[in-house]
């Protein structure tokens, strides 16, 4: 439950097809502030999508955005169907960091930056972190079936935390999401076997993990074209984001960047690496570069 009387917002950090996102203070710690719209087009999903973020309530670590309290109450006035207090992960999410979007505060640490060095190093410090939170979410049977940089928050001390969890799922409850249909999530980062309708596995995050490495290091969009083409070119075809760029071909370690995300995005999810494995690779090719 929320204790409302210690809540203060501060100001609106970002809206979507659920609700708002609010920077706030929680018992004096600062906070981001989730409010599922009663108004949305689809009750019955926001209301999904609410429930899913709780997959992860009682979770802690680095490199997950954590869930402080949670509530389907509200005072009166505030019009939302549920209200989650998360810690403040950070203003700038990876997606700004990469093509270099407008939104960095002033007083924000090192990520503000990044944008304009956001080399090999870089982009392997920031896998790691994400890796890592996978590789715990994955331990405790959730997946995340929607990450992307935009879901990836970046904090003041340069650390990345996975966010946004509305289209999570526990892997005990999956059976009832075998469907697209009841899948949310990216398109363009959503793994093919979720695409066809197969059983939901930890390695449809590896999938979306790759396409979220290769926009780290080209800092380009992954696909151009109508949407149900681009599904279809994934599925049928395995279309998959051009590895031309010269950083996959100028250097040992960008060749072996290559190599990882070509083996993360693989048709077949049991051909994928696990977390733990990718956590491996991603750590000797760091160590390699010193």
């Amino acid at each position: 439950s929320i204790d409302w009387e210690k809540v203060r917002l501060q100001r609106r950090l970002g809206a979507g097809g659920f609700g708002c996102v609010y920077k706030a203070t929680y018992h004096g710690v600062p906070v981001a502030i989730k409010q599922v719209s009663k108004r949305t087009k689809n009750r019955l999903a926001s209301r999904r999508s609410f429930w899913a973020e709780l997959n992860v309530a009682r979770l802690r670590h680095a490199n997950i955005v954590r869930v402080v309290a949670a509530s389907t109450r509200a005072p009166a006035g505030f019009d939302s169907l549920g209200t989650i207090i998360m810690e403040f992960g950070g203003d700038v999410t990876l997606h700004q960091v990469i093509y270099g979007a407008t939104g960095c505060p002033e007083d924000h640490g090192p990520a503000c930056g990044a944008a304009a060095q956001l080399g090999l190093e870089k982009c392997l410090k920031y896998s790691l972190d994400v890796v890592s939170g996978l590789l715990f979410l994955h331990s405790q049977n959730v997946v995340h079936l929607d990450l992307k940089p935009a879901n990836v928050l970046i904090s003041e001390q340069d650390v990345c935390k996975i966010g946004d969890f509305g289209c999570s799922a526990r892997l005990e409850d999956v059976p009832c999401l075998r469907t697209p249909h009841h899948l949310g999530g990216t398109y363009t980062h959503r793994a093919p076997e979720l695409l066809k309708g197969e059983p939901v596995t930890p390695r449809a995050d590896i999938y979306s993990f790759a396409i979220t490495l290769w926009q780290m290091t080209t800092r380009e969009a992954p696909y151009s074209g109508e949407r149900q083409h681009v599904l279809y070119a994934v599925v049928a075809y395995d279309l998959r984001p051009a590895l031309s760029a010269a950083v996959f071909t100028a250097s040992i370690p960008g060749k072996k960047l290559e190599n990882i995300i070509q083996r993360c995005w693989r048709a077949s999810a049991s051909q994928r690496p696990s977390a733990e494995l990718l956590l491996v690779d991603l750590r000797a090719l760091q160590a390699e570069l010193g």
